[in-house]
């Protein structure tokens, strides 16, 4: 059975998508753990991080700094925390969170929902900075 993400990848289910290649796609995260959460995830339904091939990996880490460096300029935060944690959701994803300290990526203050107009108003602000 495909993943929850292969299923938003697929537009089986909606998604707010940040960037799309032909390796991996970025988009926000459904519960976020602050404005501007995204989550980094490959094509392929590939359950843990250390099963992921080199070239891949490095793809994957390429694009999370590209979107990164855009949330910090979107959201004018400190930092931008990255996670992969893997229990959520057996397909491998790396956390995008904008933080300005260590509390910020808390996964207990991640929000049990969100309006697709917050997501999308998130999104908007970094894929401008992404442009830019």
């Amino acid at each position: 059975m495909a993943s929850v993400f292969t299923m938003i990848i697929k537009g089986d289910l909606p998604g707010t998508f940040l960037w799309r290649d032909d390796r991996c796609v970025v988009f926000m995260s459904i519960n976020p753990i602050a404005p501007g959460h995204a989550l980094v995830v490959p094509r392929d339904e590939i359950d843990q991080w250390i099963d992921i091939p080199s070239d891949l990996r490095e793809h994957l880490f390429g694009v999370a700094h590209e979107v990164a460096e855009a949330q910090k300029r979107a959201f004018g935060v400190e930092r931008v925390g990255m996670i992969i944690a893997g229990f959520e959701v057996p397909h491998m994803h790396v956390h995008l969170i904008p933080a300005n300290n260590l509390a910020d990526l808390d996964f207990a203050r991640a929000a049990t929902s969100v309006e697709v107009s917050e997501l999308e108003a998130a999104a908007e602000l970094i894929k401008s900075a992404l442009e830019s």
